[in-house]
């Protein structure tokens, strides 16, 4: 559809946004929005830990456990990859709030469907399905959380909004120890996927009461619905609000054409995409090497095959605990210096770790803590890559800024790693796991060193200060 023209405005929307006080406005938004992530982390962590389970005889499904950790795995990326694009170009196109709530059925929908799963490809077709709904999300959501955080608190709140997969992570491992040893082994996996079902719907409710993105409304010819929007948002926060420093003229279109899109990205901003494909790239692989195939490993090197929970638990609290601890660094000490420390420190603790695996001077216990040292780091350093593309397009293109970066990256990674680590994985080699261990340190160390040179300083600053909208006319950011 060719690009509409609905007419000019000068507004003061954005700045008043990011004038406004912290509130319990704020954490509405946290909660309804970002607690996708732990639905995200519940997602993988429950079929990376139920993947012996499955695999056992009575189970209910014919199906290996490379199966589970590889195929499957894979699908489920693919399906977010998917899943961004299609709904990344839907939220830039009909709204932020319409989407984060359609996604979120289509996760909740596919979910239910896989606990009945009766066959292999029916749970490969709605793992799938689920990742399609996540993908979705994350686009939807990351793009509207960025729209409505003061520009102050933007960096820490997304990246520890970002961690919080691993709250997720940390609940389904522990959730699967009791339901792999106490029910039944047909039974045990299907409740677990249930129980994401039920958190789901919980968020859902939530999720009605988010507002509409009010930098999207005035972009697309809703300016007065966008001035009357904001005016409800700050009497409801209350307060003797300072004067908003700044404005923005916007020369109105309801829809933005899918070229230009990608022009602006390739032409325009060329290194600002060869920068969020590197940090895309570099954590879907460090997370791959790892995440999918741990409870393998553990079942593989170390015969654990029903208590991996609990060591999954360990390592996902060390996760949450990195974006949790430095998030508020990357809003004083600067992006560059956060995201590049991050990237290139958690893969020079992973090529350690590789080498003390495959010496085979770990046991599943200080394996569990290596792991954690790693993360700990390291997760701070893949929140910020949702963050830094999230904010370095201009506003029109955001949504399919991060769900691009995401496909592509996580593609990459998120493909391809399950698939290429299983098997590493399954030859019960200790040099081969070591192997999968260094190809994702290596390129996450490549993505810091992309980041010292290409970062953009976008701590505490307006979004359209970074990066001004396409249809911008002209940006006062001193005003």
């Amino acid at each position: 559809m060719k690009d509409v023209d609905t007419g000019t405005i000068t507004t003061k929307v954005p700045a008043r946004l990011d004038r406004l006080p912290w509130s319990r406005w704020h954490w509405m938004i946290v909660i309804g929005l970002g607690t996708v992530w732990i639905l995200d982390g519940l997602e993988v962590t429950i079929v990376g830990n139920l993947s012996a389970q499955l695999a056992k005889p009575g189970s209910g499904l014919d199906i290996s456990q490379a199966q589970v950790a590889g195929t499957a795995a894979a699908l489920y990326v693919a399906g977010a990859c998917l899943g961004a694009l299609f709904f990344g170009w839907l939220t830039d196109r009909f709204g932020r709030k319409k989407l984060f709530l359609v996604t979120l059925v289509v996760y909740l929908v596919a979910t239910l469907m896989t606990a009945f799963s009766f066959d292999a490809w029916w749970f490969f077709l709605f793992r799938f399905m689920t990742g399609f709904g996540i993908g979705g999300e994350y686009a939807a959501i990351n793009s509207a959380i960025d729209e409505l955080i003061p520009s102050r608190h933007r960096g820490r709140i997304d990246i520890i909004i970002n961690g919080s997969y691993w709250l997720g992570a940390a609940g389904g491992a522990l959730l699967t120890v009791p339901l792999l040893n106490d029910l039944p082994v047909n039974i045990g996996w299907r409740v677990a996927f249930g129980l994401g079902v039920v958190l789901g719907v919980a968020i859902l409710l939530v999720r009605r009461h988010v507002p509409e993105s009010p930098r999207w409304l005035f972009i697309h010819g809703r300016g007065q619905e966008a001035e009357q929007l904001v005016g409800e948002i700050e009497e409801h926060v209350g307060g003797d609000l300072p004067d908003p420093r700044g404005s923005v003229t916007i020369h109105q279109r309801r829809s933005i054409g899918f070229v230009q899109i990608a022009h602006t990205m390739v032409a325009r901003y060329p290194k600002r995409t060869i920068l969020g494909l590197s940090l895309f790239i570099g954590q879907a692989f460090l997370y791959n090497a790892i995440t999918f195939g741990y409870a393998q490993i553990l079942s593989t090197f170390y015969k654990i095959d029903t208590h991996t929970g609990y060591y999954f638990a360990v390592i996902a609290i060390g996760n949450f605990l990195g974006p949790l601890l430095l998030g508020r660094l990357f809003d004083t000490v600067g992006r560059v210096p956060m995201i590049s420390a991050t990237y290139i420190g958690s893969g020079v603790l992973l090529l350690g770790t590789a080498w003390l695996f495959d010496q085979g001077v770990l046991n599943a216990v200080t394996l569990t803590a290596c792991w954690c040292a790693v993360l700990f780091v390291a997760s701070a350093g893949a929140s910020s890559a949702y963050l830094t593309v999230s904010e370095i397009f201009p506003m029109e293109t955001r949504a399919m800024a991060i769900a691009f970066f995401f496909a592509i990256g996580t593609a990459a990674g998120g493909i391809a790693g399950p698939l290429v680590f299983a098997g590493l994985v399954e030859t019960g080699v200790p040099g081969d796991t070591a192997l999968a261990f260094t190809i994702g340190a290596v390129i996450m160390i490549a993505a810091g060193i992309v980041e010292l040179f290409l970062g953009v300083k976008a701590e505490q600053k307006g979004l359209e200060e970074i990066a001004a909208p396409l249809t911008a006319t002209s940006v006062d950011t001193a005003a």
